[in-house]
Parts: structure tokens; C-alpha cells; sequence
């Protein structure tokens, strides 16, 4: 079967994974985690594409962005992809590819889940039993929400400066929400989403993003009603 084209529309919240080839890991140290972040702080100002929270793992990352136009997001990740890789490659003496196959993403519900998937993409490494806390995680926009550093990389989306009337309501609003986690089926309708490419959201969201592509948007069998996708 094809493969279904990418969904990428301007203006909607993106969930976006990248993975290492056959899992294999995609840093060696601290400085590659750095020069990734830095690639993504580069390509995301030039592409026009705002990155509201991320964590890179050790086989994989994480991004939920807001592109602002029709092709900043692969084009931004395209960019980002191939510099790394030609690091990583010339770095660890390595070449070859990297990456295991195209990046996967998925168009979010702001209004019910873009704060879960926050957390669902800051929690990563306690999920992983890389850490207890998500705060004794470098690698992710944890940090950054809950005051610990200022990261270039990230613009807060509307709903995160929602979360209190000064900065440190905020921080301790987002680290109660992280703490309080998020439930078996978001987590599994988060998962699900982004790796078959399937919009998440209410059945008005879809239905409206629907009209918006020609591509489908949920798992519904063409020439039927369009659904809210179910949690697999």
C-alpha cells in the first residue's frame, strides 16, 4: 500500500518523531544533544516555525511545533536532518544513514490536547527510567517551563502563559500539571497518532481539518462520515 503524504497544515499544533535507524542511538555526548538544539533554534526561525516543546532521547526525539506556513515544517526538518547527520557522520568517523526513514508526525487539538502532549513529550524520560523527575532531565523543554533555564528554542503557546498571571504561577501551574502525569488513553491516543499520521481531536476537529485537505485526516474508510480517531 502507499504511504499516505504527510499532513502538514500552517497555523495547527504538530506532534513530530524522529527516530534512529533500526533504534540505534543518535547522540554520543552532550555536545551532539547541544549542536541538534541548535540546528532545530537555526531552522525553526528560518523556516518560520514555532517549537513549543521538545525532549531528544537517546534513539529518537520528540518536537511539538506550530508551523506558519505550508512548508516550513519538512522543510525545517529536512535542513535539520541533513546537517546532523553529516556531523554525527563525520564525528563518529561513521556514514551512512541515520535516520529511519522520514520523520512522523500528526496535527493536534489545541484546546484538548496540546497541555497533555506537554507533558506526554516532558515525561518521555521518566517513561524511559532515565530519570525520577523530569527536572534532572537536560534534554527536553521541562526546564525551561519550570523557570530551571531560558531556552532559546522554545516559543510558550497561548495556553502556557494561560496557566497563571505571573511567571511563577505559570512554572508551578505547568510542573503540578507534568507531576499529576496524563492518562493511559492520552498517552495511547498521543503514541498512536503520531506514528500512523492521523489527526487527534474531537470529531468537530477533524471533521473541520477535513475540509481543509484532500488528504485524509483520521482512519475513517473513504466516502464515510469522518470520526474522532479511536485509541488503538
Amino acid at each position: 500500500m502507499a504511504r499516505l503524504p504527510r499532513l502538514t497544515l500552517p497555523g495547527v499544533p504538530h506532534h513530530v518523531i524522529q527516530r534512529g535507524n533500526n533504534r540505534q542511538p543518535i547522540f554520543a555526548s552532550a555536545a551532539d544533544h547541544t549542536l541538534l538544539l541548535g540546528l532545530l533554534a537555526d531552522n525553526a526561525k528560518k523556516f518560520d516555525v514555532l517549537v513549543h516543546a521538545y525532549v531528544l532521547m537517546d534513539n529518537h526525539f520528540h518536537l511539538l511545533v506550530t508551523p506558519q506556513t505550508q512548508d516550513g515544517l519538512p522543510q525545517m526538518m529536512q535542513a535539520v536532518g541533513r546537517s546532523y547527520v553529516r556531523y554525527f557522520n563525520d564525528s563518529q568517523g561513521r556514514s551512512g544513514t541515520l535516520w529511519e526513514g522520514r520523520y512522523k508526525s500528526t496535527l493536534v487539538q489545541t484546546e484538548r490536547y496540546l497541555l497533555a502532549c506537554m507533558a506526554y513529550i516532558d515525561l518521555n524520560p521518566v517513561r524511559a527510567g532515565l530519570v525520577a523527575d523530569p527536572r534532572d532531565y537536560p534534554w527536553s523543554s521541562y526546564g525551561h517551563y519550570t523557570g530551571v533555564r531560558n531556552d532559546k528554542l522554545l516559543t510558550p503557546h497561548p495556553l502556557w502563559w494561560a496557566l497563571g498571571n505571573t511567571p511563577f504561577a505559570r512554572e508551578v501551574a505547568y510542573a503540578d500539571l507534568v507531576h499529576t502525569g496524563i492518562t493511559l488513553e492520552q498517552q495511547q491516543r498521543l503514541t498512536q497518532s503520531v506514528l500512523r499520521g492521523w489527526a487527534l481531536g474531537d470529531a468537530d476537529f477533524v471533521a473541520d481539518l477535513q475540509k481543509r485537505t484532500e488528504r485524509r485526516v483520521s482512519k475513517a474508510a473513504a466516502g464515510r462520515p469522518v470520526s474522532a480517531p479511536k485509541s488503538q
